[in-house]
């Protein structure tokens, strides 16, 4: 049986990536200067699906009115699901819109093509229900690992206690239409209905196939994952701007860009449609201007990721940063890097390499600080001269 079709789950919050979500979906993220669903879609285009539906959920129109009805002339369809009760919950609101064998992948992680043909290869070349992509990694206590032997999935171990495990659910599958029969008789855990006990129930009853599965796999769980995410699309190219060789190696810029000729940039770089860039501005290595950015004179950008809109005043310095849309720093900010001690929900995350990560509409007027680690929430005022450490909540004062 031949995939031509593909369901994208995608209404996910991404609540640990707060406060980059506070106003959009994890899937519509920047990686570089495009959002995650972007990568995605061209994987799956570029391995010949033909036909996509959509599971929507959090902030759902801002994955709508950004793709439309098509995406490089594949259809997109779209469909709810109100209430985030797990990916298997997700998956069983596409049943009206696909008919026939399907592949599955979320619609926050950056993948590449041959992942998604690899697994629709063993798919269409088995007899079985379901087939799941492997991926060898060191941290599967992070994923949760897979046990596979012979081709086939002998178990799935949600939270390893143990470094043992090497092979990960890479969250890509490729299932026949009985699987949401199999998701409808799944019992449910804490009340949500999630696909890796469907796909255990499957194992129990039948033979799961399994395919190990390379190239390019990146997921952005934590904000300082956006960082390591866009270090890994600019070290292989990923990005969709013409390169400038004139202004060295991996450095890319749209045409539409304003880059002063006294302006400095260090590859990898990507600077996006209609940017502006500074004279004896330096930018990068490691650093990613969305739509609209503009770099004040004399400042620097390194190893961070500017979203659209975003504004950084004359002689400011960013390390290890992560901005979201319409950002106003003024002249003189400064956000050193990391490592820093990161809290995220209740839980401390020690030594992560991160600078500010600050919210959509944040204003800082000028000669603030931010401190390694630092969350600010949007529409935060951060005053003259203040300093800012923590996590700002979202419409904050902070004076100095």
């Amino acid at each position: 049986m031949s995939i031509r079709t593909a369901v994208v789950l995608a209404a996910g919050e991404g609540t640990r990536l707060y406060p980059l979500t506070h106003n959009r979906p994890k899937p519509m993220l920047p990686a570089a200067n495009r959002p995650v669903l972007e990568y995605v879609l061209d994987a799956l285009i570029d391995a010949g699906i033909s036909k996509v539906c959509l599971v929507v959920g959090y902030k759902r129109n801002r994955v709508q009115e950004h793709f439309g009805p098509r995406y490089r002339d594949a259809p997109l369809t779209y469909v709810q699901q109100g209430k985030q009760l797990g990916s298997g919950h997700a998956l069983l609101q596409a049943r009206g819109s696909v008919d026939g064998p399907m592949l599955v992948v979320n619609g926050d992680r950056v993948i590449e093509s041959s992942l998604v043909s690899d697994v629709t290869r063993a798919f269409e070349r088995d007899a079985g229900p379901a087939v799941v992509g492997v991926l060898e990694r060191p941290n599967a206590r992070q994923y949760g690992a897979v046990v596979l032997r012979s081709g086939r999935i002998e178990r799935i171990v949600e939270k390893p206690d143990s470094d043992e495990f090497r092979l990960i659910n890479a969250g890509v599958y490729a299932f026949d239409s009985s699987v949401f029969d199999a998701i409808a008789a799944t019992p449910r855990r804490d009340g949500e209905l999630q696909l890796p006990d469907t796909i255990d129930g499957l194992i129990d009853e039948s033979d799961v196939g399994g395919v190990r599965v390379d190239g390019l796999w990146a997921d952005a769980t934590y904000p300082w994952d956006i960082l390591t995410v866009t270090q890994e699309l600019l070290a292989r190219g990923r990005v969709d701007e013409p390169e400038r060789l004139e202004r060295g190696d991996r450095v890319w810029v749209n045409d539409s860009a304003l880059v002063h000729d006294d302006a400095t940039l260090q590859g990898p770089v990507v600077v996006g449609p209609d940017c502006e860039v500074g004279p004896g501005a330096v930018v990068g290595p490691t650093a990613a201007l969305g739509r609209n950015v503009t770099i004040g004179s004399n400042a620097t950008v390194e190893c961070t990721v500017l979203d659209a809109d975003t504004r950084v005043g004359a002689g400011s310095v960013l390390v290890d940063c992560v901005t979201g849309q319409d950002v106003d720093l003024g002249s003189i900010t400064t956000s050193s890097g990391g490592p820093a001690d990161v809290r995220v929900g209740t839980e401390v995350f020690e030594n992560r390499r991160l600078g500010a990560v600050i919210g959509d509409r944040v204003r800082a007027p000028g000669e603030a600080s931010f401190a390694p680690g630092t969350l600010v929430g949007p529409k935060a005022r951060i005053g003259h001269g203040a300093h800012a450490s923590g996590r700002v909540a979202a419409g904050a004062e902070v004076v100095r």
